[in-house]
């Protein structure tokens, strides 16, 4: 097949460019004229310069494209001090008319978990895909917004539609500094004391990219939604896991609940064979390659 894909040039959309290339697919990818491409280059043929609302370039994005890949986020403007009226304008406005243009062809939307906040009582804390959409943020209302127009698109109009929802995605970002676990290994390779409270949900983006792969041509993951949380971990955790990894001792603020209140049920994803199994040995393995890369 081939794929347009918008937000090639960033952490997950070069990782999707580089699995789809692998398995045989052909791609078109949008970036913006500040983004850097060499990394890129050898999964991609074709680039197409402009912003992700840019009309204009939505012909040369589009042609010969059987499936579109939505994975570009405009974040200037949820930047403080908000600006409302752009993020209107460039993401929701911008990713609605991109998904009309793209009739008929597949649509995937990268979402995210952020659509869910507020988790009702009644699930007692298994969150699946039947749950209501309750953002606690203009990010997260924004991709809601989206999600509702897939499923407009697909059940009036028959369009292939499909959302997937992953939580905080991690491994090496291109970008190093701002891959997740790079302020925690710094700041114990200096031997510093570690007491950031809370933590997270995460995902690895190699199961982001299978994903997005499993969905392509896929007809049982049409008008389906799919959230991708693999594990639970503190920022404790990720701290003590570098420690042992760097054998230094620093003092770490384990007060954090070691449970999260909330988890996001599996069974919907595995249907795609994206089994999210990795735990906390695959956040040691990701914590690893960092710590080696920032040796060097």
């Amino acid at each position: 097949m081939h794929i347009a894909l918008t937000g090639i040039s960033g952490f997950i959309g070069s990782k999707v460019a580089q699995v789809l290339h692998r398995e045989g697919h052909s791609i078109t990818g949008l970036v913006r004229k500040t983004s850097r491409c060499d990394h890129i280059q050898p999964f991609v043929q074709n680039l197409v310069v402009g912003d992700q609302n840019d009309e204009s370039v939505w012909p040369d994005l589009l042609q010969d494209a059987d499936c579109v890949v939505h994975n570009s986020v405009d974040w200037q403007p949820l930047k403080e001090p908000v600006d409302l009226d752009q993020h209107l304008k460039s993401n929701l406005l911008g990713s609605i008319r991109l998904l009309h243009a793209a009739a008929p062809r597949q649509f995937v939307f990268i979402s995210t978990v952020a659509v869910h906040h507020d988790m009702r009582p009644r699930w007692q804390g298994q969150i699946d895909e039947d749950h209501p959409l309750r953002p606690g943020s203009l990010y997260g209302a924004y991709k809601a917004a989206v999600e509702t127009h897939l499923w407009d698109a697909h059940y009036r109009l028959g369009q292939h539609t499909c959302a997937l929802r992953p939580c905080a995605v991690y491994g090496i970002d291109p970008k190093l500094d701002r891959t997740i676990g790079y302020p925690i290994v710094k700041r114990i390779m200096k031997g510093k004391n570690f007491s950031r409270s809370g933590g997270g949900k995460f995902v690895h983006v190699d199961d982001v990219a299978a994903a997005v792969l499993a969905t392509l041509g896929n007809p049982d993951a049409a008008g389906k939604a799919y959230n991708m949380a693999d594990c639970y971990a503190r920022w404790a955790d990720l701290a003590k896991i570098t420690c042992d990894l760097l054998n230094v001792e620093v003092e770490i603020d384990f007060s954090s609940p070691n449970q999260a209140k909330n988890t996001f049920t599996k069974d919907q994803i595995k249907t795609l064979g994206v089994n999210l199994d990795r735990g906390h040995d695959g956040i040691r393995k990701h914590l690893s390659e960092l710590i080696a890369l920032m040796r060097d």
